[in-house]
């Protein structure tokens, strides 16, 4: 059975959801613009916080992707305007910071969720698909967002893992590997495209790390089980349900 790829989620009319993404980096908003419309949504880039003020009024997003550290207007004073006026766009904060602090002044500030760089696309992807369907602002159509493969079930929006009705916890990394897998379920990806999918952009590790956190999922997933996760040798790894 192939497991088919997330609903595509949209607005209560039908129409493409509206995402803002404000970072000074132009790399990126290139990335993320570039991820965010494979989602089918419509995407804005801003460059600045002011630019990102303007660009509010005048697109309506329906989420934001918004950094912190910004060289003109903060993220959070960007954040503290938006919610003077009275909107309230969900807002996920990007931030090079990984501190209790900074990640408490981003939600108090009225954030809804943060990412710390460096981090994956799909993760941003995955927020942000969350917080539109929490705030109420996208629809799906009744899809359900958990994928399954075998007697192991991953929901997208909970983050919450079963196999065979035992919950298993999981790491962000491995959730990510977890869930990078099960939407290829049956076909086989290499190391290089687990690197660029599952872990960041810019990246310099080796293909080690991938092997060392297939091994922790398999100790999870597989242990005493029949296996799901598969090496293809020379290739890469495969998740598939038994036959």
């Amino acid at each position: 059975m192939t497991i088919p790829a997330p609903a595509t989620l949209q607005r209560p009319d039908g129409s493409p959801l509206r995402v803002l993404v404000v970072d000074d980096e132009q790399m990126l908003t290139d990335l993320l613009s570039m991820a965010l419309k494979m989602e089918g949504w419509e995407v804005r880039a801003a460059a600045s916080g002011f630019e990102a003020l303007s660009a509010a009024r005048e697109f309506d997003p329906d989420a934001m992707v918004l950094d912190i550290m910004m060289p003109d207007l903060d993220g959070m004073s960007v954040l503290q305007r938006l919610r003077q006026s009275g909107d309230d766009v969900p807002v996920l904060f990007l931030t090079a910071k990984d501190s209790v602090s900074d990640r408490v002044a981003g939600l108090t500030a009225g954030g809804d969720d943060y990412v710390t760089k460096p981090f994956s696309l799909e993760e941003v992807v995955a927020r942000l698909r969350g917080l539109m369907r929490r705030a109420g602002t996208a629809t799906a159509g009744g899809a359900d967002p958990v994928l399954r493969v075998g007697d192991l079930s991953l929901n997208e929006d909970s983050h919450e893992i079963e196999r065979d009705g035992t919950n298993i916890e999981l790491t962000a990394t491995e959730f990510e590997l977890l869930r990078y897998l099960m939407r290829n379920q049956r076909r086989v990806v290499s190391k290089a495209q687990i690197l660029d999918r599952v872990w960041n952009y810019d990246f310099g590790g080796r293909s080690s790390v991938v092997e060392l956190y297939i091994s922790y999922l398999r100790k999870k997933i597989d242990a005493g089980r029949e296996p799901l996760i598969h090496t293809v040798r020379g290739v890469g790894y495969m998740i598939k349900a038994p036959q």
